[in-house]
């Protein structure tokens, strides 16, 4: 399945590394980059090779861009009326085959007449390698699910961070360097290149773009009645089989409970790429597949959206810029505003469709205990049941923007990494603003991703941990000199709110960029605390009779005496003052009158 594509039978000379191996490897990064600077020294009116930052172990991050016209400038680029298209290849290192379907893809871009035309209205920008340090940890045991190539990179980063778990949080200095990079090219169109886990089936391409309810409207539409479709097409014309959705089993051992919905929070890529108001396309290639399909595969995909952005590109550059001009409208009055989507899941809704797999049987397992799967080879065309859509199952009334009180620079360097528009008192200000009190929250007994985050239980990670809740009130507060306000009449602005309200899938809050709110600093010896009691009650009646009831109906509470003498301190002047729980950050009606610099 697949062929090599159309030049490296034409010129030897011109092979990848891959296609030299006959697939049975990649290359390593200096070979990548070997490969990547002969052609731009061989082509270089079409060519250019630039750095964008260093990964943690201190090696240059490098973008490769290709124009028909030598004009290698984002914002001239922009002004001619042509698209840019940013392709992401390994940011999980084991899975590169998208560095070397671009590899093959330059390659042809600037040798065949046929492929140049691709250029007309569109200029590539690819990361060769993303995750570069993980790359170069390569292992023939790095990827156990995966067939090909025989030494494979490491999912992680060199401190051992999933660089697609870190697009909001920004806590890795690749993204810190991928964010300032992508807003200087602000691409029309973002790829993300992967390989699958999971389930065996037939389709060698499996692919996504999100059009959820998040997502700028007239773009979702544009996405699910040309795009998708259109992909699906030409991709299956070049000889591969492709489905339009990312894989995933409800039961990961009974393929015919169906597929579920896979919620794609700004962690991800594309995740991300919804709150950057810009299409984003997940490639998933089948992990089982050998290599030369995959890489092929890939190839097909990209030159197959290349195709199709040079039909639309019109369509994309408006597209997005009435994308930017909603996301940065003028703030309404509070009454007036819509609900802004914070968490969109499965609506519930299903649908019954044919899905290319393979044989297969269930069986208790006596390694595990439970049930497993085994695939066999025959091809099956299964009918099961796929969910659907997406239903904004959280959501909120965006203020006119947030104040952050100075001291949390952690936060605010976040926002920073993202180019949020930020604006600074001049003088200490008191004001009625919005805020919340947080309470219930449990972390998990485990790191993920270098902290212990509380993050929504989907399809995604499970075992972070309980949230609690977070109620919102109006009060008066003071904020000191420098704190830092944030408008949201700017394209930044889902940024902002994801990052701000603490009930986003991936909020500073979740991350545990508050987490001293929830610690109390000061306490009472017991001695005391058995005083204060006896006053209390004796002072409110009413205080006795719920300390009782607590006391006869719930057995831990009636068993800890640290628990019944915190009953009394935590509502007592002492034990308000800790004020545990107390969101930082304000959310404004109004951005007039505060003393801004």
């Amino acid at each position: 399945m697949g062929t090599s594509p159309p030049s490296a039978a034409l010129d030897p000379d011109w092979r990848t590394p891959a296609e030299i191996s006959g697939y049975r490897s990649t290359p390593t990064y200096a070979e990548t980059i070997s490969f990547l600077e002969r052609t731009a020294t061989s082509f270089p009116r079409l060519v250019r090779i630039e750095d964008f930052g260093r990964t943690g172990e201190g090696r240059d991050l490098k973008i490769v861009i290709v124009s028909r016209d030598g004009n290698f400038d984002p914002e001239s680029i922009h002004a001619s009326g042509r698209v840019i298209v940013l392709v992401q290849n390994a940011i999980h290192a084991g899975e590169m085959d998208g560095k070397d379907a671009c590899l093959a893809l330059l390659r042809d871009l600037v040798r065949t007449p046929e492929a140049a035309t691709l250029l007309d209205r569109v200029v590539l920008v690819f990361i060769p390698v993303y995750n570069i340090d993980g790359h170069e940890r390569r292992s023939p045991y790095n990827r156990i699910n995966q067939r090909g190539p025989d030494l494979a990179g490491w999912r992680a980063n060199g401190t051992n961070l999933n660089l697609n778990r870190d697009y909001l949080k920004a806590d890795a200095p690749e993204t810190r360097a991928f964010l300032r990079m992508f807003h200087r090219w602000m691409p029309d169109f973002f790829v993300d290149d992967h390989v699958t886990d999971g389930a065996d089936f037939q389709y060698d391409v499996t692919f996504a773009i999100d059009e959820t309810p998040d997502v700028f409207p007239p773009t979702a539409e544009w996405i699910r009645t040309s795009v998708t479709p259109e992909l699906t097409r030409r991709v299956n014309a070049a000889g591969h089989t492709a489905f339009p959705a990312t894989v995933f089993l409800k039961d990961d051992t009974d393929p015919s409970q169906g597929l579920a919905f896979n919620e794609n929070p700004p962690r991800f890529s594309t995740g991300q790429m919804i709150l950057e108001n810009r299409p984003g396309l997940l490639v998933e290639l089948h992990m089982l597949k050998d290599y030369r399909t995959r890489v092929t595969g890939n190839y097909a995909i990209l030159r197959g959206l290349l195709e199709i952005l040079n039909e639309h590109a019109d369509r994309l550059i408006a597209l997005n810029r009435d994308a930017d001009r909603t996301a940065s409208a003028p703030s309404a009055e509070a009454a007036e505003k819509p609900e802004f989507p914070l968490v969109v899941a499965g609506s519930g809704e299903t649908r019954t469709m044919e899905f290319l797999g393979y044989s297969y049987e269930r069986y208790q397992s006596e390694v595990s205990g439970g049930m497993a799967i085994r695939y066999g080879s025959e091809p099956r065309t299964w009918t099961i049941p796929v969910e659907t859509g997406g239903a904004v199952v959280v959501s909120t009334i965006p203020p006119a923007g947030y104040i952050v009180p100075p001291q949390w620079t952690g936060v605010i360097a976040v926002l920073e990494a993202h180019e949020v528009a930020l604006h600074r008192t001049r003088a200490e200000w008191t004001g009625t603003v919005e805020r919340y009190r947080c309470s219930g929250m449990i972390r998990p007994n485990r790191p993920f991703e270098g902290r212990y985050p509380i993050l929504r239980t989907g399809n995604v990670e499970r075992g972070m941990g309980h949230f609690g809740e977070c109620v919102r009130s109006t009060e008066t507060m003071s904020f000191p000199r420098g704190s830092v306000v944030v408008p949201l009449t700017q394209r930044c602005a889902k940024v902002a709110i994801h990052w701000l309200e603490p009930e986003a899938p991936d909020s500073a809050l979740r991350w545990g960029f508050f987490d001293p709110i929830f610690e109390q600093k000061e306490s009472a010896e017991a001695y005391v605390l058995e005083q204060l009691a006896h006053e209390e009650m004796a002072r409110d009646p009413g205080l006795r009779d719920r300390f009782e009831h607590w006391v006869a109906h719930d057995a831990s509470f009636a068993a800890s005496p640290t628990a019944r003498l915190a009953f009394f301190y935590e509502r007592s002047p002492w034990g308000k003052a800790n004020r545990v729980g107390d969101y930082p950050v304000g959310r404004l009606a109004s951005l007039r009158g505060l003393p801004l610099e």
